[in-house]
């Protein structure tokens, strides 16, 4: 398993209001922006804003990530042969493929396989 990006997850109450002071931050325009599921993201530099009603993005408050691999099969088998637990997953996104994992300390992690056309916007 390779990390390729990690993210810094951040709650705003309002992507288009919130999504300005990030870009003069970094430098540029967000990488990428979408919705999933009820809430709609926005990925720019290392920061993931999440925006939407708590009762849509309470749940993911209590993971941190995303961290993006290379190989989500190899790193869920890396990861629970290091005492990881599989919660959640492997899902389908837009992005890619994804999956919850509690490492062994307790904290969740959202692991994030993204599809050759995201990660080459994102990465070159």
């Amino acid at each position: 398993m390779r990390i390729l990006k990690t993210y810094a997850r951040l709650f705003v109450a309002d992507l288009d209001l919130a999504l300005p002071l990030y870009e003069r931050m970094v430098g540029g325009t967000a990488d990428l922006r979408f919705g999933f599921e009820q809430a709609e993201l926005a990925a720019i530099g290392d920061f993931l804003l999440i925006a939407g009603r708590p009762e849509h993005t309470d749940r993911y408050r209590a993971t941190v990530g995303p961290v993006i691999v290379d190989d989500l099969n190899v790193a869920i088998t890396e990861l629970a042969d290091s005492g990881a637990e599989l919660t959640g997953g492997p899902f389908i996104s837009e992005t890619g493929r994804f999956a919850y994992l509690r490492h062994p300390d307790g904290v969740t992690v959202e692991y994030v396989e993204w599809v050759p056309e995201v990660r080459a916007k994102v990465l070159g």
